[in-house]
């Protein structure tokens, strides 16, 4: 999520880039190309660790389907990523990499001795909190669905007990890959989370095989049941972490246990983090009260479940696509603002901004138009029925519309923490969290709960819209002009393209005849039709308009091909 709101130029937490006039500003260390290029890797690796991850969720949900069970499901799978970003999460991504490229260029080791003791703090940190996280399995459960029955939060709190150690690892894996990517090191932590997927996918099959696929009512899950689910989760994570170990040693780091933590420069790691954790501590109150509203609905409504199957396609798309940008250019951007190269940093975002927006519009497009060919096609199996899949796309044609604002506001986001301002973001958050609120609880209290699913997603989607616009509003206050004329230009030229495409999406469906009564082949039949229409007829109308950054992206492929 994110925010903008502006700190004062002398605020103590935030880095005021100025131009340098003693000296003509020193190289890029990466140019475009190489940006271009662990764009690419990483790329590739998300793609397919997305897609291993989304048939993860697509065993999942034969599994359990959407109901009670499944609810409660995703809903403990919710806790340890909320106490994870409380605790180092935010930071990792807005605080350490900065910190550690800083550390880099003005150490004498090159920052070795400071990324020893930056570890060593959150392998303690990290154990402390998993102990203490385990023992407040009940408290979670309560707080996330204080209106469930009891049931229900018995199945919770069971499944959290397993889930809750994954704390450490998950801390683990993201203060490693922080460490890699500063060191310009980012295929491993795009490609390691396959290992947890492939866990997780084995022992959901071995779950339906083992245990039975009939839907079940929470007080009939059975301790069996409760291990394949929870310890599958753990598994996984266990993997994902311990893998990235040798790719540490790959690019020269050797752990030693440090604990003269004084010298980690605390004190403005506080200051920066402090702001950080203000801002996801209103994130995950925000989530507390959505997860209360989702675990409200009926066993054949739109609940926790299909909320987190549609998020899920939702985060597909931006960590292919999004994730991949920011984290290539988030270490250039560190970079230059440690140089006070203003001009580098705008010109990042720019490129960033466009390139994401071409990217992601014709996949909004098809998650909007082929909502319902893609909910059957996709998860209608086993427990998932045709009422699931109904409620599903639904909630996938708001999560659509949702894409793009919340991958710009997310650019916008990391531009302030390249700058080591999380300020900024956090101030900026309350007000979008307020009206995120707002909407959510607006929509709860209008209409019906079998719609409250598609309420948190219209919430969600507003207040991306909001944070973006806000925060192009501030930024050039920070890194002067982003070239805003370029980026409503192509912003145009992708909008006329996007109707074509999405005109064309719709007339297949209409020849195809595709209603809610098509058979899972029909569907399949349409999603792939449409999806190849759509891409096809995004490319050329965007060509047609003069998008450079389309012939950019084939120019990039042309040259992979050739090599």
């Amino acid at each position: 999520m994110v925010s903008p709101e502006r700190p004062a130029p002398d605020s103590a937490d935030a880095t005021v880039i100025l131009p340098r006039v003693d000296a003509a500003p020193p190289p890029r260390e990466a140019g475009s190309g190489g940006a271009a290029r662990n764009s690419a890797i990483m790329a590739a690796g998300s793609l397919v660790s997305r897609i291993t991850g989304f048939l993860r969720t697509a065993v999942l949900a034969a599994a359990l389907g959407g109901g009670l069970v499944a609810n409660a499901y995703n809903t403990a799978l919710a806790f340890p990523g909320m106490v994870y970003e409380l605790l180092l999460g935010g930071i990792m991504s807005s605080v350490l990499v900065p910190m550690l490229v800083r550390a880099r260029k003005q150490d004498a080791d090159r920052g070795e001795a400071y990324t020893q003791r930056l570890l060593t703090l959150a392998v303690v940190v990290l154990g402390i909190a998993t102990v203490l996280a385990v023992i407040c399995a009940p408290l979670f459960a309560y707080a996330y669905a204080s209106d469930g029955t009891a049931a229900t939060r018995s199945v919770i709190t069971a499944l959290s007990y397993l889930m809750l150690p994954t704390i450490f690892f998950y801390g683990l894996s993201g203060i490693v890959g922080a460490i890699l990517n500063s060191r310009g090191s980012f295929a491993a932590p795009m490609w390691t989370p396959i290992l947890n997927n492939l866990v997780v996918i084995a022992l959901g099959v071995y779950y339906m095989v083992e245990l039975g696929t009939e839907e079940i009512a929470p007080e009939d899950v059975t301790p069996a049941q409760i291990l394949v689910l929870g310890g599958g989760m753990l598994l996984g994570i266990t993997l994902q972490a311990l893998a990235l170990l040798p790719a540490l040693r790959k690019v020269g780091f050797r752990f030693r246990w440090r604990t003269d933590f004084r010298r980690l420069r605390l004190g403005q790691l506080g200051r920066v983090g402090a702001w950080m954790f203000l801002y996801v501590g209103v994130n995950q109150l925000a989530l507390v009260l959505m997860f209360n509203l989702l675990n409200r609905v009926g066993d054949d409504e739109a609940g926790t479940a299909i909320y987190s199957y549609a998020f899920l396609l939702l985060m597909m798309a931006h960590g292919i696509v999004a994730v991949s940008v920011i984290t290539a250019v988030l270490p250039r951007m560190s970079s230059a603002a440690a140089d006070g190269r203003a001009g580098d940093v705008a010109d990042d975002l720019n490129r960033g901004i466009r390139m994401t927006t071409v990217l992601l519009a014709p996949i909004a497009v098809g998650y909007v138009v082929l909502a319902l060919p893609i909910s059957i096609a996709l998860f209608e199996r086993g427990v998932f029925d045709r009422v699931a899949s109904a409620n599903m796309a639904t909630v996938l044609v708001v999560a659509g519309l949702t894409l793009l604002p919340m991958s710009i506001s997310q650019l916008f986001n990391f531009t302030y923490y390249s700058l080591q301002d999380t300020r900024t973001p956090a101030l900026i958050n309350l007000p979008v969290v307020s009206l995120r609120l707002s909407v959510q609880l607006a929509w709860f209290a209008a209409f019906a709960v079998s719609a409250t699913a598609v309420g948190m997603m219209v919430g969600n989607g507003l207040s991306f819209v909001f944070a973006a616009l806000f925060s192009g509003l501030l930024i050039r206050r920070r890194i002067g002009r982003i070239g805003l004329r370029a980026i409503l230009g192509t912003s145009a030229r992708v909008l006329a393209a996007a109707v074509i495409a999405a005109a064309a999406g719709f007339g297949v469906l209409k020849l195809l005849g595709s209603g809610e009564e098509m058979t899972r082949n029909e569907a399949w039949l349409a999603l792939i039709t449409g999806g190849v229409v759509i891409f096809a007829v995004y490319g050329v109308a965007a060509l047609a308009l003069g998008t450079r950054e389309i012939k950019d992206v084939l120019a990039l492929v042309r040259r992979k091909i050739g090599r």
